[in-house]
């Protein structure tokens, strides 16, 4: 054989080792190893289970956060029960959870054609356009679903999200201020029909809380006040010495942990 051949005979064997499949294998084992596919952590939904049986389990698994699973027991729930808003909607709200928009988007339309007064379903599209960054017509669900339940203090903080998303922190503020007012700790949980607002960059969480400490040092609530405030600072706010003039911290001047929190200065904590 000469040396061209016995090169293009190596060359071709060379190619067909790089053309078999790679398998992960261990030391001393030459077998390859297969991973198994994923295993159900609950059993598939009973056949003659009951809607409300499959919606309770669906609920605690939800609350788990074990959101495939859940999804399977919301839909066959729906199954039997096609004309559930209610199930229709905590189905949107676990496909949510895990970013599936255009299918959570669906469900929540869908629990609105059978009940077009959901106050919440309204709201979570309102979630998905805000999400996806669609501030004006976040800010028409969020309207929507505060004209059919005003009085629910998620509602104005997602709307006070996608307006200060929009850089318009007057009417931003005004809808922090209402959200407030119904419900004090609403900073400081998660509804359970919405999604956190969720800042876009350092200096906008920065403003954002800032304007938090703002709206609690007005209601004289100097405990949450103090901790936004802190946060603000230890995020960057630039504005901050604005601390020492703006009149809705006139009280919280006189409380000492202010004066200690100020002398303190938080150093910026870097992302």
């Amino acid at each position: 054989m000469s040396l061209a051949s016995f090169r293009r005979t190596l060359f071709r064997a060379l190619i067909g080792l790089l053309a078999l499949p790679v398998y992960a294998q261990a030391p001393d084992r030459p077998e390859p190893i297969q991973v198994a596919p994923p295993m159900r952590r609950v059993p598939e939904p009973a056949a003659n289970a009951s809607p409300a049986d499959l919606e309770k389990e669906a609920d605690t698994l939800r609350a788990e956060k074990q959101y495939l699973d859940a999804i399977d027991y919301y839909q066959a729930a729906l199954v039997k029960a096609p004309q559930s808003a209610s199930l229709s909607n905590k189905l949107g709200i676990t496909e949510l959870m895990l970013q599936r928009y255009k299918q959570a988007g669906r469900n929540f339309s869908r629990a609105i054609k059978e009940n077009r007064k959901f106050a919440e379903a309204y709201n979570n599209l309102g979630v998905i356009d805000y999400e996806l960054k669609r501030y004006g017509p976040s800010i028409k669900q969020y309207k929507k679903a505060l004209t059919l339940q005003s009085d629910t203090a998620s509602f104005y903080a997602n709307l006070g999200a996608s307006y200060f998303a929009r850089k318009d922190f007057e009417h931003a503020t005004q809808a922090y201020a209402k959200a407030v007012e119904i419900d004090p700790e609403v900073f400081e949980h998660s509804s359970h029909s919405g999604v956190a607002a969720q800042m876009a960059s350092p200096e906008d969480r920065a403003h954002y809380d800032f304007v938090v400490a703002k709206l609690y040092a007005k209601m004289g609530d100097h405990d949450r006040s103090l901790e936004f405030l802190r946060k603000s600072m230890e995020e960057g706010y630039k504005d901050v010495r604005d601390v020492y003039t703006d009149p809705e911290f006139a009280d919280l001047r006189k409380d000492a942990r202010f004066a200690e929190l100020m002398k303190s200065k938080p150093m910026a904590i870097p992302e």
